[in-house]
């Protein structure tokens, strides 16, 4: 084995240096795209559920008003109490239902997942949340 002279360099070692980043690189990638499908895919599967959630609410007409009056509103215990449990049937017992004073329904959920992934760098869960509303509709 030869001695290094005086100001000269060697390059051993350079290509494992970047192999190894490399790979750590590719891993990344490959964790952002398999764990940021899983956190989408959760994202639109609990939009999905809130609009389901909100659509029931909004479908809870006070059949007293409309019998009187004709004015066709949403009986707010019963639009709470269908969301909620609309929500907790799907997996989301901490939704946040909100009825404003025009009879819109608003449901707004959040869950948080695993990743699979990105868990060996640090990021070892995500949050997803999602908000819809409906209101009731006359023809």
């Amino acid at each position: 084995m030869s001695r290094l002279r005086r100001g000269e360099r060697t390059e051993r070692g350079a290509a494992t240096a970047f192999f190894l980043m490399l790979v750590v690189v590719l891993f990344a990638c490959a964790g952002l795209v398999f764990d940021g499908g899983s956190a989408l895919n959760a994202r639109m599967r609990l939009a999905d559920v809130a609009e389901q959630a909100a659509r029931a609410g909004a479908d809870q007409i006070d059949v007293e008003a409309l019998r009187n009056s004709g004015a066709l509103e949403v009986n707010t215990e019963a639009a709470r109490q269908a969301a909620s449990d609309w929500m907790r049937a799907a997996g989301y017992p901490d939704a946040q239902v909100r009825i404003d004073d025009d009879g819109r329904v608003s449901v707004t959920g959040s869950a948080t997942g695993d990743t699979q992934i990105l868990g060996l760098v640090g990021f070892s869960t995500f949050t997803v949340h999602a908000t819809a509303t409906a209101e009731e509709v006359t023809q």
